[in-house]
């Protein structure tokens, strides 16, 4: 039995004082995300007066979809995303006057001044920034030698930056199924997809929480297969006194928009592998090695100096903006825990801190009256919060598949055999049940809100449980 939160002491981990948020006037929409419960400091949050389940008297009532008062004004503003102060900006405008726009112009500039205190922030020896999560993520695939004929062990559910990151070395990515309460890759599954051609093993932190790293490192030690980290969503996460990115052969990270940590597009590898370390800088840099000699075959996949500005200009508050954002939702799951239509993220054991790029929970149709998810999603927004189904279909219904059973590339590296029998295998029951069931709350702006927005969430969907004899007539 897997603990859903397990409890840490205020010595293991400290939340920032209360502050103020710059607000702007821009609504969550369904298109955006959200949802699930970091396992740091609950002691800490439980002690600050939490309200308990029920106790929304002065929100409940009509459903604001029926005519009811809602319980947040749509003109109440959430924090803006992305961030951006005058440090953000100066760094922009330094890096402008300079004239040193790309990373080879200087051994000083931004990119390689990112990569040392990123690597520090981390606590790894090395990083190399990419333009993207995913082509960190490919050039990591190509440096450890995987290609046609290989296979790689990932997840349904998550972006298709993973999946092309092993299709672009033209190896095959092997979907195993959900552990359905963590969203994340069940162990027992990645165990049984393992065959004589498996090569690595791509654990996702989907929404920025740690994946059961101790059982997938077990298994890769068994049978001898590195692990790629696709952290790209997960900065700063701890897991059993380590930061999620660390634990494996190497970790990627991606800095799109929407990331905790943002610069449009850009990405990092990080690692303890000096050599290994320096074939991801010789592959990312279309083959060519610090040493000035090309050498292998890779892309050009260089961070340019203005992307490693933005993120240096954030890098001061970013700790206490983590910090933050594990505090709200912390709040958020004590407020949620005993409403029994909605399930948080399970968590698991060691899981110390996430980055809680989305806050997730699951949608339990039997205790709302049966009522189909999509009432359940425009009643909230009515109330004026606004979740998101987030992936709507695994990676194992999506079209790629056909793509590349039926292409003469794969055709010819892959057996007929193992073709068919790749086809066979896409079944993925659990990740078909999670997208089914998923509630998400994009987290990066909105979790940095004051605690009153965090009750207008938590109070809007009481308010909706507690009114779920309603949904029928919506």
């Amino acid at each position: 039995m897997i603990e859903r939160n397990p409890v840490f002491t205020d010595a293991q981990v400290a939340f920032p004082k209360e502050q103020g948020v710059t607000m702007k006037k821009s609504d969550l929409t369904r298109r955006q995300f959200l949802a699930t419960a970091s396992a740091t400091s609950l002691a800490a949050v439980a002690s600050r007066a939490i309200p308990a389940y029920g106790d929304i008297t002065k929100k409940a009532g009509k459903l604001a979809v029926l005519g009811g008062q809602p319980v947040r004004s749509k003109d109440k503003a959430w924090p803006s995303w992305p961030y951006c102060d005058d440090q953000v900006v100066d760094a922009v405008m330094k890096t402008t006057k300079s004239g040193i726009w790309c990373r080879i112009q200087s051994s000083s500039g931004t990119v390689p001044t990112f990569e040392k205190e990123y690597a520090r922030l981390m606590g790894t020896k090395f990083c190399v920034a990419t333009g993207s999560g995913t082509q960190a993520l490919h050039t990591c695939v190509e440096a450890l030698g995987i290609g046609p004929g290989d296979e790689v062990i990932t997840s349904p559910y998550t972006d298709p930056g993973t999946i092309a990151a092993i299709l672009s070395s033209r190896a095959l990515p092997v979907l195993a199924d959900l552990d359905p309460e963590s969203f994340q890759l069940d162990p027992a599954d990645v165990q049984r997809r393992i065959t004589e051609n498996t090569r690595a093993i791509m654990p996702v932190h989907m929404m920025g929480q740690p994946c059961h790293m101790e059982r997938i490192m077990a298994i890769a030690e068994q049978h001898s297969l590195p692990v790629i980290e696709d952290a790209c969503q997960a900065h700063l996460a701890q897991y059993q006194g380590r930061t999620v990115g660390t634990i494996g052969r190497v970790g990627c990270f991606s800095f799109q928009t929407s990331k905790t940590l943002a610069c449009g597009e850009g990405g990092a590898i990080i690692g303890d592998d000096e050599e290994l370390m320096d074939k991801c800088y010789t592959v990312h840099n279309h083959g060519t090695s610090r040493r000035g000699r090309t050498e292998l075959i890779g892309p050009k996949y260089r961070m340019n100096e203005f992307e490693a500005a933005i993120l240096l200009g954030q890098m001061a508050g970013f700790k206490e903006r983590f910090q933050r954002r594990n505090e709200n939702a912390n709040y958020l799951t004590q407020r949620l825990k005993d409403c029994p239509g909605v399930a948080p993220q399970k968590l698991y054991p060691g899981t110390q801190s996430g980055s809680f790029y989305l806050y997730t929970l699951s949608y339990r149709r039997e205790h709302f009256n049966d009522a189909d998810r999509s009432l359940f999603f425009k009643a909230l927004d009515a109330e004026g919060i606004s979740l998101s189904p987030y992936i709507e279909r695994g990676l194992h219904r999506e079209p790629w598949i056909d793509h590349i059973l039926n292409s003469r590339t794969y055709q010819k590296m892959y057996s007929t055999r193992r073709l068919q029998r790749f086809r066979e295998e896409m079944k993925c029951p659990n990740c078909d049940k999670v997208c089914q069931d998923m509630l998400m709350l994009w987290a990066s702006g909105p979790l940095l809100g004051s605690r009153e927005d965090m009750d207008d969430i938590a109070d809007a969907i009481l308010k909706v449980y507690e009114n779920r004899d309603q949904l029928s007539s919506i």
